[in-house]
Formats: C-alpha cells, structure tokens, sequence
C-alpha cells in the first residue's frame, strides 16, 4: 500500500537513540529520527521508535530489527520482523502516526522480539 498524503500525525510521539521524544512529529521530523540508525553503533542507544497514543510502538534498530508491541500490554503481544528496509520502517511509521493500526499488523510478524 502507497500512502499518497500525509497527514500531519495527532496523539504519537517519536523517541530518538539518545530517548528524547518529539509529540506529533512531522515528516522531517520522522526522517531526522529514522536516520539516526546510520550513525555509529551504540550498545546503549540501539533503537528510534514511534509510539502512538493507544501505546502500539514500532521499535527500529540498525539491524534491520523491527519490533512492533504493545506497551501496556505483556511481553508476549511483541512481534517482530528482520531485515527490515529504512524506508520500510518509514512507511509504518507513517502508518502507524496517522493511526493506521491495520497496516501494520497486516505485516509478516513473527512471535517474540527476535
């Protein structure tokens, strides 16, 4: 699926590597995150995220790992996916900010955190 528009997000929040985190980000906004992931390795900062307001959170981290979860609910609703593209990962971002939960749970999840 395209998302041809974007809709300025309302009621999420994006989490840089260094666990600052910007309300309602705009596209620019998730970019400058996202890329992040290029940066040096850092054992103590290995992820960005986006989290919605119903607390559903798209985790990225260098590797391609994606981890899609529920923060409210237990450790056992986490999902993942490997390999993950960046510009995948910006895509459900994108989705996730304009509250298309559907889109994302529509992908290949896998049980677990990887």
């Amino acid at each position: 699926m395209v998302l041809s528009s974007y809709r300025r997000p309302v009621g999420c929040h994006v989490t840089n590597r260094q666990g600052a985190s910007l309300s309602d980000p705009d596209k620019t906004a998730l970019d400058a995150v996202l890329g992040e992931l290029a940066g040096p390795d850092d054992p103590e900062h290995p992820d960005v995220s986006l989290t919605h307001d119903s607390e559903w959170c798209l985790s990225a981290f260098k590797s391609g790992l994606l981890v899609w979860e529920n923060l409210e609910a237990d450790a056992g609703s986490a999902r993942h996916m490997t390999s993950v593209p960046r510009s995948e990962v910006r895509r459900l971002w994108i989705a996730l900010a304009q509250g298309d939960l559907q889109v994302v749970n529509a992908e290949s999840w896998q049980p677990g955190y990887g």
